[in-house]
């Protein structure tokens, strides 16, 4: 897979890094060539130093050839403006944004040619409260295109839940139990398996569910 990242910044290097680890073409685009300094750690990646903000920079960036763009710079408005160009002048098939400012999350749709938006202090948040949380529904991320979100919800010991069969758990419609982790090890839901305290169960959902959800996991907290 070829994927271009706009920010050569600390977020834009990691998400490089893992790629490269995992046997994907890169290239990282910052007007700053400061960001030369970092070819030492990542020899297998294409540098190119310009405005990717920029038309040019893209056609040079061969954008029409890649399948995913990052934008990771730390500008929300770069951001955007290299997500709609990649989106609507070169048709990537899939465009990840990074959101800086939370309050600017809302621009970051499909409007704007944005598939996911990952927000940084909102996914700490997110890992904070799941953290500590237990017996709470934790929202981890919201996938742009469908509006669904994956939560999480981690089973407390007291909850009339633990012990029962997936198959006897009536989920909303439009909602699917994405995965189990148990003991830091994913399992993939069968109806046969039982849920477990401590159990962190991912539940996708859509925005109308979300009532519903919270209704049901609250009722798995208070035994209702």
């Amino acid at each position: 897979m070829r994927v271009v990242i706009a920010g050569a910044g600390s977020v834009g290097r990691s998400i490089a890094r893992e790629l490269i680890h995992n046997g994907h073409h890169v290239l990282l685009v910052d007007r700053l060539s400061k960001a030369g300094r970092m070819k030492n750690t990542l020899e297998r990646a294409e540098f190119l130093y310009a405005d990717a903000c920029e038309i040019e920079t893209l056609d040079e960036a061969r954008l029409d050839t890649c399948d995913v763009l990052v934008a990771a710079t730390g500008d929300d408005k770069a951001n955007l403006v290299v997500s709609l160009l990649a989106k609507t002048e070169y048709g990537v098939p899939r465009v990840v944004a990074r959101v800086n400012n939370p309050r600017n999350e809302w621009l970051f749709d499909d409007a704007w040619g944005v598939d996911v938006a990952v927000s940084t202090p909102r996914l700490m948040t997110a890992l904070v409260e799941e953290a500590v949380e237990v017996g709470e529904m934790v929202r981890l991320f919201q996938l742009q295109q469908s509006s669904a979100s994956l939560f999480e919800f981690t089973v407390p010991r007291e909850s009339p839940v633990a012990g029962t069969a997936i198959r006897d758990i009536t989920l909303p419609p439009d909602t699917v139990l994405t995965c189990i982790v148990r003991d830091h090890r994913p399992i993939a839901p069968s109806p046969d398996d039982t849920v477990e305290a401590g159990d962190e169960l991912m539940v996708l959902t859509t925005p109308d569910q979300e009532a519903e959800l919270a209704g049901l996991l609250a009722s798995w907290r208070t035994g209702a």
